[in-house]
């Protein structure tokens, strides 16, 4: 008789979703400025990276700790691993929530936290899948080892610390996307468009902009902006202008004078880079509004430069940048971060790029670009486009395994964002996001279905089965 899977699953659900609540209520957000040799990327990520290693360990899996930065769990034996490759680190909660970000809430069948779908809740589904499997018993021709990084919401620092030192899986897959199976993931690439000084030429101005600020991650769309101006003339006409500005794109934001300083705030609505169009760019938008307005000379080039070049151009087609391929379709560019001040006045970017896309040669021609209007391209941060072929027996069995576990018709996709799938040379994203759900990853009042939480650990205990035990 088949194995129920998701009958094996509901007899641990309780334990489940205490587990992943206890996780979820551990802030593992970035925070370099209070790293230390022991925690490098924060105490609140080092927290949860132990969490997953002391929980795997009580339940019998070896557990190794890689210099905080990343770990596994493992069970079974054999030469070949297979690989989960999961992540505890978040993004930051942003505004806006109507529930605490990091309490872990369940209303309506679905758990709310940051991170319920990115990555925790997958992660403990992965791992619950894990456990199911190793206490029934079977016996293993292959190890099964749940790679914990800390560190893929930034640099990825974790998994390259983590696979110098250890043995890298043959086959694998994250947790981290969307169900049936994600075969191809866009190249991603992170660099600074930045303004260079000796290119203003000053004029007295009637306004000037002191400072702006929009965007806390390359890979967020950012939902709060803030630019501070000293204005040398009535500020009654541009507060009015405001305030229609915001009415006539639905926009919230407010001002507020403080002695010879006129602050504008605004606020938009939070995405994942790899769509940036489920969101609205809260700094562009404040931008778009300030190039009405005769500012000081840096400040008009740098506010001119964003509406000719990234406004509302998700495709970045005004950068000339713009592509596209059967495989995974258009690329896409998000402005995650803004900073004009004193000291640098920047555009960070997050461009998803095609497969089959030159990068190394469009960005060449961007330079050109770029010096013609002042700017200059720096801190590029590139990570290559990933795909395996879809007729291989491993994504075969995926996408068989998905099938039988929904009685839905599986097909293979493409996405703009990344996963830890990219580091292996035959890895796969697989979930947890069934089709047809809302992708709230990176926005506010994030949640996963309980529904699905329990149909992702049913799918992953048989593919672990599947792959690991059954000859």
């Amino acid at each position: 008789m088949p194995i129920q899977w998701n009958e094996e699953v509901k007899k641990h659900q309780e334990q489940l979703l205490d587990k992943l609540m206890e996780l979820l209520r551990i802030p593992s957000v970035l925070d370099e400025e209070k790293a230390t040799e022991e925690a490098p990327l924060g105490e609140a990520v080092k927290d949860a990276l132990q969490f997953m290693l002391d929980l795997g360990e009580k339940d019998g899996f070896i557990a190794k700790n890689v210099d905080n930065l990343a770990g596994h769990l493992e069970m079974g034996q054999g030469e070949e691993i297979l690989g989960i490759l999961c992540h505890v680190d978040v993004v930051p909660a942003g505004d806006g929530w109507s529930v605490p970000p990091f309490e872990g809430v369940i209303k309506d069948n679905r758990i709310y936290a940051r991170g319920a779908i990115d990555d925790k809740g997958p992660t403990m589904a992965a791992f619950f899948a894990m456990k199911i499997v190793k206490e029934m018993g079977h016996p293993f021709h292959k190890r099964v080892r749940m790679i914990v990084g800390t560190d893929e919401e930034s640099k990825w620092r974790c998994v390259d610390r983590y696979f110098e030192q250890e043995e890298m899986p043959s086959i694998g897959f994250a947790p981290d996307a969307d169900f049936p199976v994600i075969h191809a993931e866009k190249g991603i690439i992170d660099f600074d468009l930045q303004l260079k000084k000796e290119t203003i030429d000053e004029v007295a101005p009637k306004m000037e902009l002191r400072s702006f600020v929009s965007g806390q991650r390359y890979n967020m769309v950012p939902d709060h902006a803030e630019a501070v101006l000293i204005a040398h003339q009535d500020q009654t006409y541009l507060l009015q202008e405001y305030d229609e500005f915001l009415t006539t794109h639905q926009l919230t934001g407010d001002y507020f004078i403080d002695g010879g300083n006129l602050t504008l705030q605004l606020t938009g609505k939070s995405a994942h880079a790899m769509e940036p169009d489920d969101g609205v760019n809260a700094g562009l938008a404040l931008l778009s509004f300030l190039t009405n307005f005769e500012f000081d000379a840096k400040g008009k080039v740098f506010s001119q430069f964003a509406v000719k070049y990234l406004y509302q151009d998700s495709r970045a087609n005004a950068l000339e940048l713009a592509g596209w391929d059967e495989i995974s379709g258009d690329l896409t560019m998000n402005v995650g971060k803004i900073r004009y001040n004193d000291e640098e006045s920047y555009f960070g970017l997050n461009v998803r790029y095609p497969v089959t896309y030159d990068m190394a040669q469009r960005l060449e021609k961007l330079e050109s670009l770029m010096a013609s209007n002042g700017f200059s391209i720096a801190n590029v941060d590139n990570s290559e486009p990933h795909h395996v072929d879809g007729d291989d027996p491993f994504v075969q069995t995926l996408l068989r395994v998905y099938e039988e576990q929904t009685n839905s018709k599986g097909e293979l996709l493409a996405i703009g964002g990344g996963t830890y799938a990219r580091s292996l040379t035959k890895g796969v994203a697989f979930g947890a996001l069934m089709p047809g759900r809302v992708d709230v990853a990176h926005q506010k009042d994030e949640y996963m279905e309980i529904e699905d939480l329990i149909r992702a650990t049913a799918i992953y205990a048989q593919t672990i089965y599947e792959i690991a035990c059954k000859k």
